[in-house]
């Protein structure tokens, strides 16, 4: 089993920062993509940024150059600086990974989408 635990979402004010931080945890053998989506009331799911094992990077045309997706290896933690923030951002947002699981006495097992459970985002103008 793997676990995704978000933090850092809350309320601010237009043009402020958030940084949301997300921990990958659990029978991991290797993480290929990390991301953060988000959803809006009634809508689907959409994507706002990944980042890939190689370090390339992929965002929504809303958030290219106010968002940044960051990875720490190490840590196995992905993060979304969230700076000049609008009204509009206001939504859930969910970590997702792509991991190849560990598997008791083969070592790499097959790849798995996960999500964590959702941090609010609020905005107010």
């Amino acid at each position: 089993q793997v676990q995704l635990a978000e933090s850092g979402g809350g309320m601010v004010q237009a043009g402020g920062s958030l940084r949301l931080s997300c921990v990958a945890s659990g029978d991991i053998f290797r993480i290929n993509t990390m991301g953060w989506y988000r959803q809006f009331p009634g809508k689907q799911r959409e994507l706002v940024a990944t980042i890939a094992n190689s370090g390339s990077t992929n965002y929504a045309d809303s958030v290219k150059g106010r968002f940044t997706i960051s990875w720490d290896k190490d840590k196995e933690a992905v993060y979304l600086q969230m700076d000049g923030l609008l009204p509009e951002d206001t939504a859930v947002y969910f970590c997702n990974g792509a991991v190849e699981i560990l598997l008791r006495w083969v070592g790499r097992g097959p790849t798995y989408n996960y999500w964590g459970q959702g941090t609010q985002v609020t905005v107010s103008s």
